[in-house]
């Protein structure tokens, strides 16, 4: 019974959550600043403020992903990524984890019924929209920029409000299922708070 529940919990993201981000009008200035916001230049060497942040968060998030994604260089990759690309659109990297943990379960080439794509689940008509037509979503760094400028653009719409940016991520505004799971994710695995902080 245990294994039926943890399968079902592991394909659930998959089938039933994973985003469909639909398609809203944009200005012409927000396409603009949408289309700079994912222009990919490469990252510098570090997100982190000072290498024993960095220890200390891929440390520890690298232990909490070890049983989703299983060899050490790719979770490292990752980890870095999501780090870079949450605070280069002013995200919380562990909330990001979280959107990840119920978008995709962490899985590269996760494709949703509704043809979302990816880590964080973007819909094509994105690229056409803000990207360039060669652009590829399944690509870990051009998935997560993608992802996290939407994210970000929602929750300007929203003035902030996360449980409306996070509804339209999903294309489930309103509903409260999505944004719960969300957050609970991000509360329940992936908050941090560095043992150098919380030791002073």
């Amino acid at each position: 019974m245990q294994r039926v529940a943890l399968l079902l919990t592991l394909l659930l993201p998959l089938t039933a959550l994973a985003g469909a981000q639909k398609y809203e009008p944009l200005s012409a200035s927000v396409q603009a600043a949408l289309s700079r916001a994912i222009s990919d230049q490469a990252p510098p060497k570090s997100s982190f403020l000072d290498s024993m942040e960095a220890i200390d968060w891929l440390t520890e998030m690298s232990r909490r992903l070890e049983k989703r994604i299983a060899d050490r260089e790719s979770r490292l990759e990752f980890l870095r990524a999501v780090h870079y690309e949450a605070t280069r659109a002013g995200l919380d990297p562990q909330l990001v984890l979280g959107l990840i943990q119920v978008e995709s379960g962490f899985k590269k080439y996760a494709v949703s019924s509704a043809g979302a794509r990816g880590f964080m689940q973007v819909m094509p008509f994105w690229i056409r929209i803000i990207g360039r037509h060669d652009d590829n979503l399944f690509h870990l760094r051009t998935n997560l920029r993608y992802g996290c400028t939407i994210l970000r653009h929602y929750l300007d719409i929203e003035q902030g409000d996360l449980y409306r940016a996070l509804g339209r991520y999903n294309g489930s505004l309103g509903q409260a299922e999505y944004p719960n799971l969300v957050r609970g994710a991000w509360h329940n695995q992936w908050v941090y708070s560095s043992s150098r902080v919380a030791s002073r």
